[in-house]
């Protein structure tokens, strides 16, 4: 009997994975997967991730001769815990309860990759391309899980499963992001009896932030100052004080000129307050944009077209496993799924929108 993808997402909302914890949900996959004919493995990256599994990867075997390799992927982990959350359905709408977010994201995208592979294994006579399934760990928190994988995947091209928008959205381009955990120095002093012997690292690091655009640079360019901390008590001039902050663009030029603007101020301001500034600055993933000549496109848009769904190609600003996944080598789309308001305990899917999924990656993986 095949899968309900809306039965299989409430059995899934129902086991709490937040980032680092997703064991209890790596289990019941492990068991669903094999019941469904895929050969299932765990990696090693746990040792590295320090999550209580590794990614799991599930290879289903194709019946049609010459088909490509094709990979399906979404994430295990949630933004946040879930314990105890009962999900209701009104309207043909499924919310959490209102006290946690739902899960959605990226449970959604499991529950249609578990219900492909059910009508796989129940109609033989679909021709169909081998697959290769890839559920991560920690993608929430840093995209830990990929990064970390340690299995040599065989897909000729991939589409995970946690994009935005409406069934037949494909995201195909997506930003490189810097990571900067800056640090201004200066020199503690009390604040009523000598502040003038004193260098206030809030003030300086202010000065600084306000002198710098962030926000929306342009339309293929955000920065933003995220977490400030500092300072020991309100009667101390703040010897030091932390930033983190981040610099996103689909062009590696402006990523790297945004970047320095902000460096460079930091710079400068601090030393003409007579202050110390450091930094830490990290490439988290990089951008990615696929020709929609591509073969992994093509695909895609032929798949709407044989079921009528309208097929969209859009960008996103934020990062996703497909980041890692293209930057190895494997050309990966991403897939909206009819998900609303992720991260947030307003978060929902529509159940005619997983259905549809189902139909539209069923359609994507055969190859007759």
């Amino acid at each position: 009997m095949s899968i309900n993808v809306t039965d299989e997402f409430l059995k899934l909302v129902s086991i709490d994975s937040p980032s680092k914890k997703e064991g209890k949900l790596a289990g019941y996959l492990k068991r669903r997967l094999k019941e469904l004919g895929a050969d299932v493995y765990e990696d090693h990256s746990a040792a590295k991730t320090g999550s209580d599994t590794g990614n799991l990867i599930a290879v289903l075997q194709g019946n049609s001769e010459g088909a490509p390799v094709i990979m399906l992927a979404a994430h295990m982990d949630t933004v946040a815990s879930t314990e105890g959350m009962t999900p209701r359905i009104e309207e043909g709408v499924i919310y959490s309860d209102g006290q946690t977010i739902l899960g959605a994201d990226d449970k959604a995208g499991i529950a249609v990759i578990l219900a492909v592979l059910s009508r796989l294994q129940e109609d033989k006579h679909i021709l169909h391309s081998p697959v290769e399934v890839v559920l991560t760990v920690q993608e929430e928190i840093g995209l830990y899980g990929i990064k970390n994988l340690d299995y040599a995947l065989k897909a000729d091209f991939g589409y995970v499963l946690d994009g935005d928008g409406p069934v037949g959205t494909v995201v195909h381009a997506a930003p490189s992001h810097i990571t900067l955990d800056l640090v201004v120095q200066g020199k503690a002093a009390h604040a009523g009896l000598a502040p003038e012997t004193g260098v206030n690292a809030i003030v300086v690091a202010s000065k600084a932030i306000a002198d710098l655009k962030s926000g929306r640079i342009d339309q293929e360019t955000t920065s933003n100052f995220g977490i400030i901390t500092g300072g020991t008590a309100r009667n101390v001039v703040a010897e030091k004080v932390q930033i983190t902050a981040e610099v996103r663009s689909h062009d590696q030029a402006k990523l790297e000129i945004e970047t320095d603007k902000i460096l460079e101020k930091f710079e400068t301001v601090a030393a003409k307050n007579q202050a110390n500034f450091s930094y830490t600055k990290e490439l988290a993933y990089e951008a990615f944009s696929i020709d929609p000549a591509h073969p992994a496109v093509q695909n895609l848009l032929e798949a709407g077209k044989t079921l009528g769904i309208h097929t969209e190609l859009t960008s996103t600003g934020g990062g996703l496993d497909a980041n890692i996944l293209n930057s190895r080598g494997i050309p990966c789309l991403a897939l909206g799924l009819g998900n609303h308001n992720p991260h947030t305990r307003e978060e929902y899917v529509e159940i005619d929108q997983m259905e549809k999924s189902v139909e539209f990656v069923l359609e994507a993986l055969s190859y007759s």
